[in-house]
């Protein structure tokens, strides 16, 4: 792909961006937790979108990547400012989201900014919650008390951090224990083989949803990351779904 281009935030920080132009709604990918754009998915939605001369965004959280910023400084709420600003600066349209992971938790509270001009929710293998879910009671109650808690990586040899500001900030940003007030079209592809994300997170999120257009996918032998080619060719039809 291009070189990424640059957006510089109010207080000087710049987040990396590739965005194409094309035809609407423009897809905007939200990747996963500590991940960034060079991912295979994001990869492949944005050659996909300048294929089919679409318009596609994608980013890297501050902290991650190739922006700007601290990764232990992050949270959800400030990633979520970061992408409401670079669509406010760049997608003037109606607006597809993709999130994968904890990206779509995040995908949820970009939504709920962005309600009029949602064309769609996709979310892959979401995790919304997970600060519940996803940790031990000891484990919730070390990062409660401001500590940093590592768990193993699976995709590399450094552990994987969880710091005790995006715990705070997550805890304020629960959504599967009340309705959700999002009514457009969604989307949800989750692998039942998901070793990180239990699919029936999927389908908790379903039913909060108010939306009355929502179809969940499950792949039977999928995986967490979702990555395959026939993954990928899924995740490509899902999205051409919204262009007929």
């Amino acid at each position: 792909m291009t070189d990424p281009m640059y957006h510089t935030l109010y207080d000087g920080r710049r987040v990396a961006f590739r965005y194409t132009h094309g035809a609407e709604p423009c897809l905007v990918f939200l990747p996963g937790y500590m991940s960034d754009m060079s991912g295979s998915k994001a990869t492949a939605l944005f050659e996909e979108a300048q294929d089919k001369g679409r318009a596609c965004l994608l980013l890297d959280y501050s902290g991650c990547g190739q922006s700007d910023g601290d990764f232990a400084e992050g949270m959800l709420s400030g990633w979520r400012d970061e992408v409401l600003a670079l669509i406010a600066s760049y997608v003037s349209g109606p607006v597809l989201l993709a999130g994968s992971s904890m990206g779509g938790w995040l995908m949820l509270l970009v939504a709920e900014h962005l309600k009029h001009r949602l064309a769609g929710l996709i979310g892959i293998a979401p995790a919304p919650d997970f600060t519940r879910w996803g940790y031990s009671e000891e484990q919730r109650a070390s990062l409660a008390a401001g500590e940093t808690i590592y768990e193993p990586n699976p995709y590399g040899p450094e552990p994987t951090p969880t710091h005790a500001k995006f715990f705070a900030d997550a805890e304020c940003h629960l959504r599967l224990d009340s309705a959700i007030d999002i009514t457009c079209p969604v989307r949800l592809i989750h692998g039942k083989a998901d070793a990180d994300v239990p699919w029936d997170i999927s389908l908790r999120l379903e039913a909060m949803l108010r939306s009355d257009d929502i179809q969940v996918s499950l792949i039977e032998d999928g995986d967490h990351r979702l990555s395959r080619t026939s993954d990928i060719a899924i995740l490509k039809a899902i999205v051409a779904g919204f262009y007929r």
